[in-house]
């Protein structure tokens, strides 16, 4: 294998987890603005329940979610990871109508999930003081007025995308970007019936084989790569004793792809696999002792009537 200077980050993790053994693929490149399309046709499936449950959950109970909070004074609220903002306005109209002022503050890697989310909140909530950002989290909270009181939000089960310890160190960074009384409001997958998951993540549209297959794309126009998505297969896997759905790319044959722009060659045995992402299901008792792990304290997890999803709100 010949390699050649790297100069962007998506350039080092393709050639890093291509080259690693096991390899792998980091799931924070699945939301180019076609992943990100992709992952709303997911979000719509029927089988794709968390959507749905966090749905239920701030369209019915954010009035009292916003009881819980403590903001007397005009407070921001902070987004990571925003999306469409569907589900999101339910809570800020709760806020609107309660009558602390807020600046919401939704930030999203995709430029495209933020133009839509404009959109979609603007025509809900007139009048809103919104200031949107696009890129990484914590990049983008250094121009924000960290006088005031805030809320993060951090929804749609994302933080199950992370192994135990790097959800850790991601909470610790959100702690720290913290005050004392802060608070965070966090979507969190429970552990259900094994089927139910098992659906929801292999569904039979093949929705999440393009979401997944979509990396392989984006390598090939990116970094000028030759993959023949053809030989390649989606698999995924639930394990209900750990909570944890991996998933993964198959190689279906023995081969090699050619990177042009990095100068590169990457190899592939017969049904190799190329793990792509972790979503994690929680119990109550867990989500107890990860927040504790970080510094915070769990206020009140705010629950979907199947108990298959929770919103919970921790306090610094």
């Amino acid at each position: 294998m010949k390699t050649t200077t790297l100069t962007n980050p998506f350039a080092e993790d393709v050639t890093k987890g291509l080259t690693a053994s096991p390899k792998f693929l980091p799931s924070k490149y699945f939301y180019d603005d076609r992943g990100s399309r992709i992952f709303m046709e997911i979000m719509a499936m029927p089988e794709y329940y968390p959507t749905g449950c966090e749905f239920e959950i701030l369209s019915q109970q954010s009035p009292a979610i916003v009881n819980e909070l403590p903001f007397t004074a005009p407070f921001n609220i902070i987004e990571f990871g925003c999306g469409d903002g569907m589900k999101t306005k339910h809570l800020l109209k709760a806020f609107m109508e309660h009558g602390v002022p807020f600046t919401y503050i939704p930030i999203d890697i995709s430029q495209e999930a933020i133009d839509v989310l404009e959109a979609n909140i603007n025509l809900a909530l007139p009048g809103i003081d919104m200031q949107p950002q696009t890129g990484d989290y914590f990049e983008a909270l250094t121009g924000i007025d960290s006088g005031k009181p805030a809320l993060f939000l951090f929804l749609g089960g994302n933080i199950g995308n992370y192994k135990d310890a790097e959800a850790i160190a991601l909470l610790e960074k959100f702690h720290t970007q913290m005050k004392a009384g802060d608070m965070l409001l966090m979507g969190m997958d429970l552990q259900k019936n094994p089927r139910v998951i098992q659906k929801a993540y292999d569904d039979s549209y093949g929705v999440t084989k393009s979401f997944n297959m979509n990396l392989l794309t984006r390598i090939n126009r990116e970094l000028d790569a030759d993959i023949n998505l053809d030989q390649f297969d989606f698999y995924c896997d639930y394990n209900p004793q750990n909570g944890e759905v991996n998933s993964y790319l198959v190689s279906l044959k023995k081969q090699h792809v050619h990177s042009a722009l990095l100068n590169t060659t990457f190899y592939f045995e017969k049904d190799e696999l190329v793990w792509t992402e972790l979503s994690k299901k929680y119990t109550l008792e867990s989500i107890t002792t990860l927040a504790g792990s970080a510094g915070f304290n769990v206020v009140h997890n705010f629950m979907d009537c199947m108990h298959y999803f929770t919103d919970s709100l921790w306090i610094k």
